[in-house]
Order: C-alpha cells, then sequence, then structure tokens
C-alpha cells in the first residue's frame, strides 16, 4: 500500500495499529494471537526514515491539516525567543538545521511548531506566513501560545528543536530516523533504544539495499552539557562487547544462536552512554577477536570492506567492522573497538583513522569477551582529534590530565628509516613534531639498551617474549571462553562441535598443546620487559606525565589486497614494534599524516593509501596524548580526515 501526500511523504509499511496499541486476533477455538506495533519505514522527499512506536510527547489538542486523509505527517519543532517573528528569521533556522544534521530536510516543514521562548507578547510579521509557505510548502502553523505538548518521558524538559512525525489522529509526536544502507558490509545491524538502558535491533530496511540497515536520530535532539560532554555522538559498538537487549556474537553464528539477549551493558559502553552517545548498532568483529583476513579467514561473516583506496583493501583485524565503518560513513562519529595485540592499531592505520590502545586496565572490561585479560584493553576509532579528545576524556577518567608535553621525540632504530616510499613523511612529521614541542629528535637502538639494561641472565626480547603472546591469548581464551562455549553448545546440540574459523583454531590448538606452566612463564616475562621499558625507556614526568614519546610507523600506503589467497593461518610467535605498548601496558596511538597514490590491480588507476603514525608514552599518559593530538589539528600539522576513497 502506498499514499502520497501533499509532503511527498509515501507510506512503505504495514498497516498501523495504532501507537504503541496491540491488536488482539481472536477464532473460536484457538489460542489468542498478539500483533504489536514496532513502527514503520516511511520516505520523505526520497529519502529513507523509520518512525518508532515510542511517543515522546503529545499536543494538547487535535489538528487538522486539509487535504489530508492520513495520520502521520512530517513535522517540525523551531524555538525563537524573536517577539516579532519574521521569514528571514525562519530561512536562518531552517538553514542552521540543514547545516548540523543531516535528519532534517524541507519535507518535514509541511507542519512547523513555533515554540516561543520569549517574555514579550509574541507576533508574527505580516507577509511572513505567506513567504514560508511560498517557499516551503508549509501548510499547518502551531505556536505554543495555543497548543501545548505534554512532557515527554524521553526528554527531561521541553520537547526538543528538529523532525518528528506527528499523529493527527492521536496529536502524539514519534521521532524521526534516517535510514542508511551498510555498504561496506561493516553492521550486524542497527539498533535503537527500547527503554532508558535497554536496546533492540532496528526494525526496517532500506529499499533495495543487500545489506543491513542502520538508523540515526537527528543530531537537533541533543545538547552538549557539561554532565553529557557527548550528547547525541552517535556510535558503533564492536560486538565483543555487552549491551543490554542485544545479543553478543563475537563473529560466531553458533554463539550468536546459542546465548540470549544480554541483561547488562559493560561499564566501558554503559560509560559512554551515559555520556550522552548514541548507540546506533553492532559491527562485526573477527572471529572471537582473533586475528583473520579476507578472503580465507573469513567463513562464518563476511569481512567487512575497507572504503580507501580501490575498496577492496584488507580492513586489518580484529576490529575491523568498527574501522571500516568509520572510515566510510560520514553519519557516524565513533566506533568502539579493543587491541590486544594491536586490533585498533591495525585497522586505525588501514583505514587511516585515529585510534588508540590505552594504558592497560584504565578501563574495566566486565561484561565484554576475552581474549586475553592480561592484554586486553578497550579503544577509540574517530576521524577528527578534537571529538576523539573528548571521548577520550570521558571514557578514561580517573587519569591525570596533562596540558604540558614533553620535548623528546625518539625515533627507534630498528623501526624507523626502514626504506619504505613513504619514509620521507614520517620523517617530516617528527620534524614537524619536534619543532612544535620546542625540543629535538633523538634515535634509540632498542637491542642496545635492552642489552645494557636487561636483567642478569636473559637473552634478546625476542627469546625472552616469541612466544608469549600466543601462549597468552590462547591459553587464556580456551578457559574463559572456548570451554564452556563448547560444553553449552553440546549440552543444546546432542554432544556437536560448533563452527569455528580457522584462524581461532589453529590458535586454541597451540595452546593446548603447551605446558601447564606455559601461562605463567609468558606473564612472567612480559612483566619483566614491562618493568623494563617502565623504568628506562618511557620514564614518569610530574610536570609532562612522560619524559618522552616514542614515535614509530604504523602504516605505509602499501596496498594489501582481499582478493588474495594466503596460506593457512599459523601462530602468532615473534616480537615487533607494535608488541611493545602490548607487553609494556603503555599507551599508544595511531594518529593519520597523509596518504599516497599507488597503482591498484584493481581499478587499473592510481589511487590513495593512508600513511599513520604510532605515539607512545609513559604508562597513565593517555590524556595527555589525546591533549596533544588535539592541539597538532589545531595547530593544522595534522587534519580531520574525511570518509571514502581518499582521506582529504
Amino acid at each position: 500500500m502506498q499514499i502520497t501526500h501533499a509532503f511527498s511523504l509515501i507510506f512503505c509499511a504495514t498497516a498501523i495499529l495504532g501507537n504503541g496499541a496491540v491488536a488482539q486476533y481472536v477464532k473460536a477455538g484457538t489460542p489468542a494471537v498478539s500483533v504489536s506495533y514496532s513502527g514503520q519505514t516511511v520516505t520523505l522527499s526520497g529519502l529513507d526514515y523509520y518512525i518508532p512506536p515510542a511517543v515522546v510527547s503529545k499536543l494538547s489538542s487535535s489538528v487538522k491539516v486539509s487535504g489530508i486523509t492520513g495520520d502521520l505527517i512530517p513535522f517540525t519543532v523551531i524555538s525563537t525567543a524573536d517577539s516579532v517573528f519574521t521569514s528571514a528569521a525562519f530561512d536562518k533556522i531552517v538553514m542552521d538545521y540543514k547545516s548540523k544534521d543531516d535528519v532534517f530536510s524541507d519535507g518535514f516543514l509541511g507542519a512547523v511548531y513555533i515554540k516561543y521562548t520569549g517574555t514579550k507578547k509574541p507576533t508574527i510579521a505580516t507577509g511572513a506566513l505567506t513567504a514560508i509557505i511560498k517557499k516551503y510548502g508549509s501548510k499547518t502553523f502551531l505556536t505554543s501560545t495555543n497548543y501545548k505538548l505534554s512532557s515527554s518521558s524521553k526528554f527531561s524538559k521541553d520537547l526538543p528543536i528538529g523532525p518528528y512525525f506527528l499523529s493527527l489522529f492521536t496529536g502524539e509526536i514519534h521521532q524521526a530516523y534516517r535510514l542508511y544502507p551498510d555498504e561496506q558490509q561493516a553492521f550486524l545491524y542497527g539498533t535503537i533504544p527500547t527503554s532508558s538502558d535497554s536496546f533492540g535491533i532496528l526494525n526496517a530496511h532500506v529499499k533495495g539495499a543487500h545489506t543491513a540497515t542502520v538508523g540515526v536520530p537527528s543530531r537537533l535532539y541533543y545538547t552538549k552539557t557539561t554532565k553529557q560532554p557527548l550528547a547525541g555522538v552517535r556510535l558503533a559498538v564492536k560486538d565483543i562487547y555487552d549491551v543490554k537487549g542485544l545479543k553478543t556474537g563475537c563473529g560466531n553464528r553458533a554463539y550468536y544462536d546459542l546465548y540470549p539477549e544480554k541483561t547488562k551493558t559493560a561499564e566501558s559502553v554503559k560509560r559512554l552512554v551515559d555520556a550522552g552517545v548514541v548507540v546506533v548498532g553492532k559491527v562485526k568483529t573477527s572471529q572471537f577477536a582473533n586475528g583473520e583476513s579476507p578472503t580465507a579467514d573469513w567463513v562464518d561473516l563476511h569481512s567487512p570492506f575497507n572504503p580507501r583506496g580501490d575498496g577492496y583493501q584488507i580492513p586489518s583485524s580484529s576490529s575491523s567492522g568498527s574501522g571500516a565503518a568509520m572510515a566510510a560513513y560520514p553519519w557516524l562519529d565513533l566506533a568502539l573497538g579493543s587491541d590486544t595485540g594491536g586490533s585498533m592499531r591495525g585497522p586505525a592505520g588501514s583505514n587511516g583513522l585515529f585510534g588508540n590502545r590505552p594504558t592497560h586496565g584504565v578501563v574495566p572490561l566486565d561484561n565484554v569477551m576475552p581474549l586475553a585479560g592480561a592484554l586486553d584493553t578497550p579503544g577509540i576509532f574517530a576521524r577528527d582529534a578534537e571529538l576523539w579528545k573528548a571521548a577520550g576524556h570521558v571514557w578514561y577518567k580517573g587519569l591525570k590530565d596533562f596540558k604540558t608535553y614533553p620535548k623528546k621525540v625518539v625515533l627507534p632504530n630498528e623501526y624507523w628509516g626502514a626504506g619504505v616510499r613513504a619514509q620521507p613523511v614520517f620523517d617530516e612529521f617528527a620534524a614537524k613534531l619536534a619543532s612544535f614541542l620546542k625540543g629535538s629528535v633523538v634515535n634509540y637502538n632498542m637491542t642496545e639498551l635492552w642489552d645494557a639494561g636487561k636483567p642478569a641472565g636473559f637473552g634478546t626480547v625476542g627469546s625472552l617474549l616469541g612466544n608469549a603472546y600466543p601462549a597468552i591469548i590462547a591459553i587464556d581464551q580456551i578457559q574463559k571462553v572456548v570451554d564452556p562455549f563448547y560444553a553449552d553448545y553440546a549440552a543444546a546440540h546432542d554432544g556437536r562441535l560448533p563452527f569455528v574459523n580457522p584462524v581461532p583454531l589453529s590458535r586454541w590448538a597451540y595452546g593446548r598443546s603447551l605446558p601447564p606452566t606455559a601461562y605463567d612463564e609468558a606473564i612472567a616475562n612480559k612483566t619483566i620487559y614491562m618493568n623494563w621499558w617502565n623504568t628506562q625507556i618511557t620514564k614518569p614526568d610530574s610536570k609532562t606525565c612522560s619524559d618522552s614519546i616514542i614515535l614509530y610507523p604504523q602504516s605505509a600506503a602499501g596496498p594489501s589486497y582481499r582478493n588474495v589467497y594466503r596460506s593457512a593461518p599459523g601462530v602468532p610467535t615473534g616480537f615487533s614494534v607494535g608488541r611493545i605498548s602490548v607487553f609494556a601496558e603503555v599507551p599508544d596511538v595511531v594518529v593519520p599524516i597523509a596518504e599516497l597514490p599507488y597503482n591498484s590491480t584493481i581499478t587499473g588507476k592510481e589511487e590513495k593509501l593512508p600513511v599513520t603514525v604510532s605515539l607512545m608514552a609513559a604508562k597513565g599518559c593517555d590524556l595527555m596524548l589525546f591533549n596533544l593530538i588535539a592541539d597538532l589539528q589545531k595547530a593544522k600539522i595534522i587534519s580531520s580526515v574525511k570518509t571514502g576513497s581518499t582521506m582529504y
């Protein structure tokens, strides 16, 4: 059924059962069937919207609009303190709404509610309504002096400004959610709040889309405050974090199907929600957060698509969905990921984003699937350093805030100057950073420093830590995730095993082959390295938090195609620069600094890929790094990045 209104509103959903009402169909001799209203999808001026069933406010009396035979109409709330309201003032408000919000459009101006906040008696300037009607096609104007809005259970005060849908039959008002297709296949599903602390899967679909649909509420509904500095910021959550009302799938279909919806939201997610973020969906993770590459490794789910360059580059792992979504969608502001061995930093580099591995333990990880509790950390992806900083200050609360920076920039010889074509870009950034800090660049040979300061009786770093990472992640995950999952699945499926992708299986097999002492030995070796690093390399400083900043390349614009058949999965042994922060527990942040061209074998054309760099500092210096990087953006040494194939 399609009904076209004068406002270009086309209903594409099933018949309305009434706002929130439940219809009962009863036939003699059969049980009652309950059908509940779960909202509807509509198209307004060529854009897709979802109208949720929740009522956020209600007009004090009914409204009649000539030429309208249906119920729900698009509706805009504006606010003004001008005692004389003019068409110029209306134009200014509309322009402001459009500049701030992707949900609002002229289609919502069919009916307008003017919320007057001034003190004098309000009037509308002569000819103003005629001019507005002629320009925008508005048919109905309501004012707060004639129509009152009921208090809302969703909003603590008056109904916020912005676009809504109004029921002409009941006077009830519903929010408007703009719908977007997930073309990069980064999301599992979109979400919508079902109560003050619970969520459900978005019951909507964009016509013609072959992937998940994500809905976003109007940005105009939210006002940032001291208590909620992230009000209205849209967040995607990696599917290892529990969210009340949603399932946690961990990248495995059997796991997703076996366990029910969660009854509690992880504290790490709740901390952001309390600060005002809007959770808009769950995004994919590689299976059980183990590192996987397309094409052979991702069997249960399809790997998300990295939008950079030719669109067929590996998005890295395991926060693949978070990184790909952030690089692809301008309607998404932040994405939540995690880093155990590089799962934030790898996607940040591949997708050209700001991303971080924090000091270990600064955010609680209860109700989050563990890869290895001794190494797991939560991180945030962003495209803008200021927003990233704001989120970091909310999330990593409890750390001391430093706004004075170290003057020493350290380049580790083993990992700097490796001959990649991006090396001049790295060198230029290091020089600019040192100049900004009014400091100097110093070269360290980490091998020589280790040999000079290591505890007696120990060999190379590689011999100390080469097998530590795979031992810790495999043994810990087997105990905390794998064995309980296998037992629960077998009990529910007549002793059968669930399907698991090749990479986790290979790592778990390695863990089961180790002696009982392997985990404790790996943790002991990690502790030895951590103590050495934190006393001899990045030392605490009372004024600058860290005595130095360690710089190393993260991504160098080298193509890594997803349409390549790779070797069978192996065990992630060895030691590299990316493992330093893992074992030393220090913060490690990724910053996009440039993009370089390459000749794509996919498109046959020259495309561009990201160049990113990592900065490390002393333990607990996360906020100092967030502040520094935001200041580098203000100084135009770096800049925010945009979405799509190119960063700038």
